[in-house]
């Protein structure tokens, strides 16, 4: 397994993290799944403020998927 720090979207947030696809449509949905099987990707954690050297969310040009937007810091876990 692989451990890397990514940009990721935090409208995909709750949906990487808790499954709660709520507020995504269905072509969200299926571009992260998507992403998700393509990478091979585990886990998504991310680094929250009151972890040392944790972040706020951010605008990113060149977030892991999808068109620029918000982004947070994330431990990704891939195979």
């Amino acid at each position: 397994m692989e451990k890397s720090v990514e940009q990721i979207p935090t409208y995909a947030l709750p949906y990487l993290v808790n499954g709660d696809n709520t507020n995504l449509n269905k072509e969200e949905i299926s571009e992260i799944d998507t992403i998700l099987k393509e990478k091979r990707i585990e886990l998504v954690c991310p680094i929250s403020d009151d972890v040392q050297g944790g972040t706020q969310p951010y605008f990113s040009r060149f977030p892991m998927f999808g068109k620029p937007t918000e982004v947070e810091d994330c431990i990704v876990i891939t195979r």
